[in-house]
């Protein structure tokens, strides 16, 4: 069949878009159902886009249509034929460990960039060291001081320390981590607001901090002390700033809008609440950080076995890949 693309484009993108909007308000309130009229349109929209995805999906020119008429048939689909109860209100347990994996699913390809601009950061910042140990005076900001030495005799300092270094200071230390992530990664979501350019720049600074540190450590012989500080809290710490990039990736890509011919607003509607969610969920994750970090990746040996950290550590970044990956799935009966 041979059809006038522009033309058809032109004349079925007013559909598209009511179905997307029903589908947002059904995937931000999860606890209000829709009226039966609603119910009603959502399932002709529903029949009428999936009509217009065969249609399209005949023209290899147009691969970007096609992906948002798929994403939007899919979720559209997965709203439609879900099981969840509505009502009650809203449930921070529900949203947490549903909607917050789902809309980063939803959004995985921006967390893989967010990755890996960060990777690169971390190979830049361990080339770096290795070839000229000055690298860390020139990089490192002000909070990363105690880090400038030699690495072998902040370790010793360490171990020598009694068994409540913190002085008593627990909360205080955790609520002050806990401040200054949030604002890290809300900054690097805000970033998007750039076209993306100021949140890539801001993983790849962390990314080369994150590489310095790290490939001084390990040049330096510390490689249990490395592990045993930074697995407790960087296993969820580390991923919740990657997740902040992500969102600030989605952002930019929505106000680029290279391939999408939705108006700009329509593409910042279309995001702005899996960024929401993603800044949300990120915030809950960096609490927990802040806590590990205070309690117990402060504490080192003879206070605190490196391989019990470790493990911990390793048993929580584990928990939370399942959790990302498989969170807010529903069973299969």
């Amino acid at each position: 069949m041979i059809i006038d693309l522009p033309r058809f484009i032109a004349a079925q993108r007013p559909v598209w878009a009511e179905l997307e909007e029903l589908v947002v308000k059904l995937e931000r309130e999860t606890s209000k159902g829709l009226t039966f009229a609603e119910a009603q349109r959502i399932h002709l929209l529903y029949r009428k886009v999936s009509a217009d995805l065969g249609r399209v999906a005949t023209f290899a020119a147009e691969p970007e249509l096609r992906r948002y008429l798929e994403t939007l048939v899919a979720r559209a689909h997965a709203e439609i034929h879900e099981t969840r109860e509505r009502g009650g209100g809203w449930n921070l347990w529900r949203w947490f460990t549903r909607e917050f994996p789902r809309a980063f699913r939803r959004q995985f390809g921006a967390f893989v960039i967010s990755v890996a601009i960060t990777f690169a950061g971390v190979v830049f910042g361990g080339f770096a060291v290795a070839l000229d140990e000055e690298a860390k005076d020139a990089v490192l900001p002000e909070q990363f001081a105690n880090h400038l030495g030699d690495p072998a005799k902040r370790v010793a300092e360490e171990e020598k320390a009694t068994k409540d270094r913190m002085g008593g200071s627990h909360a205080s230390f955790a609520s002050g981590l806990m401040a200054n992530n949030i604002s890290v990664s809300i900054r690097a979501v805000a970033f998007g607001m750039t076209w993306g350019i100021g949140t890539i720049l801001l993983l790849f600074y962390n990314g080369v901090i994150l590489g310095l540190v790290g490939i001084d450590y390990i040049l330096a012989g510390q490689i249990v002390f490395l592990f045993g500080w930074l697995l407790p809290h960087g296993a969820v710490e580390i991923p919740s700033i990657l997740i902040a990039g992500q969102g600030g990736l989605v952002l930019g890509k929505a106000l680029v809008g290279r391939g999408d011919r939705q108006p700009l607003r329509r593409r910042l509607r279309a995001v702005s609440g899996d960024v929401a969610t993603l800044i949300g969920g990120l915030a809950v994750l960096l609490v927990w950080a802040g806590f590990v970090e205070s309690f117990l990746s402060q504490h080192h040996e003879p206070a605190v076995p490196y391989w019990l950290k470790i493990l911990f550590g390793t048993l929580e970044l584990g928990a939370l890949a399942w959790f990302l990956a498989r969170g807010g799935r529903e069973e299969k009966s």
